[in-house]
């Protein structure tokens, strides 16, 4: 049997994907202010996730200053895709619209100002994926939504799924037949928190 590399947290920390200015200065920003940002590893993530499924129409739930949005346009960008994300902090709103337009993706994502729980239930049309990234305790709520929401096939990635508040949603996405979802206990290096869990869910 082949031994384990000693000390794997050092080690995989040297994979973490390289960034563009913009994004080390968002992630500095991030430190600096306490926001909370996926970080470059579930942001790399998120831009193969959503190039790999072919996903044009994209919903996010949670903005902040645009950190992750800037990685899901990318990935959409060739396709001529959407995205629209949701931020009821209209000084974030600000901010990220604001790096929407230095990344030179402004025409490519549409930032709605409100509280998710009340635009998500007034959404009609269907998209291939969703990042949900809101507080915790209200992704359970939003799951009916996300159903309803997402085209069969597509893709639901849940962050900070590690966090208390969101073991109810963690039950009821899993085994639940509208789903096939796996659920990730992982070292995201630069995410809040550092270790945590993600949930990605196919829809059914």
């Amino acid at each position: 049997m082949s031994r384990m590399i000693p000390d794997l947290e050092g080690y995989f920390r040297q994979f973490v994907p390289s960034r563009d200015s913009l994004l080390l200065k968002l992630e500095e920003e991030a430190r600096q202010e306490g926001i909370p940002i996926v970080g470059p590893v579930v942001g790399e993530l998120l831009y193969i996730l959503a190039r790999a499924s072919g996903a044009m129409q994209i919903l996010e739930l949670g903005t902040a200053t645009g950190y992750s949005a800037i990685y899901l346009a990318r990935a959409c960008d060739e396709l001529n895709g959407r995205v629209l994300t949701l931020e009821n902090d209209a000084s974030m709103a600000d901010r990220a619209r604001a790096n929407f337009e230095k990344a030179g993706l402004a025409h490519r994502i549409q930032i709605r100002l409100g509280d998710a729980m009340e635009e998500i239930a007034n959404m009609s049309n269907p998209f291939d994926f969703i990042f949900m990234d809101i507080d915790k305790e209200d992704y359970v709520t939003l799951l009916p939504h996300c159903a309803r929401l997402l085209k069969s096939g597509g893709l639901l990635v849940a962050d900070n799924v590690g966090f208390r508040a969101a073991e109810e949603f963690n039950r009821a996405i899993s085994g639940n037949p509208q789903w096939r979802t796996v659920h990730l206990l992982s070292l995201l290096p630069f995410h809040s928190p550092e270790k945590d869990g993600l949930c990605l869910a196919l829809r059914a």
